[in-house]
């Protein structure tokens, strides 16, 4: 008796990708040559997004700085991965990839994740992994939204990245690569945890 094989994924070009993504009517992401839909928010997540979205954008007014919220399609190196951080932020010229897709933005100092349950693994593992080659990305933020709970991931003059945790309403998250801070009590405004 033969053992019977899974068949092959098939992988898509970037070309492919780009252009199965640019008219869609919905979102996808990229990662090696695999194509993943994006699902839905929950209500959490939109209110966590908004209010960050918010206070970045009353401490970048008059400075060179600009935040993307949800749309805004990041690449990572080599175009290994296309995606759609909930929040990029980056102060100085943005830089797009005018070769391949001018939507998508090369150079973000700031990535924030909003953490749900189906998407918490991967942002943590493989698309972490694969942010951590842009060379500009200075902090990797991960919110939860079932507590209050931020990891921040600050890349070090060597290359390591150092984590650290906040989790009291009195902490404010330091983001020195844009010169911001975004107090828990204030990402965390509105929101009603579960029991």
């Amino acid at each position: 008796m033969r053992a019977m094989s899974a068949l092959p994924k098939r992988l898509f070009t970037q070309e492919e990708y780009l252009a199965l993504e640019i008219p869609a009517d919905y979102r996808s992401q990229y990662v090696a040559g695999e194509i993943y839909a994006m699902a839905g928010a929950s209500p959490m997540h939109g209110v966590i997004v908004f209010n960050i979205a918010g206070l970045l954008y009353n401490q970048f007014r008059g400075r060179r700085c600009q935040g993307y919220a949800n749309d805004l399609r990041v690449r990572a190196k080599a175009g290994e991965l296309w995606t759609y951080p909930d929040l990029a932020a980056l102060c100085g010229e943005p830089q797009f990839d005018v070769a391949s897709d001018p939507n998508s933005l090369l150079n973000p100092s700031v990535i924030i994740e909003v953490l749900s349950p189906s998407t918490e693994a991967f942002d943590r593992g493989e698309k972490f992994a694969r942010y951590r080659r842009l060379e500009s990305l200075q902090h990797y933020v991960l919110v939860a939204q079932e507590r209050m709970r931020v990891e921040l991931f600050t890349r070090q003059a060597d290359g390591r990245w150092l984590l650290s945790e906040y989790s009291e309403p009195a902490h404010s998250v330091p983001l020195e690569a844009v010169n911001c801070d975004l107090p828990l009590a204030e990402i965390y405004d509105k929101v009603v945890f579960p029991a």
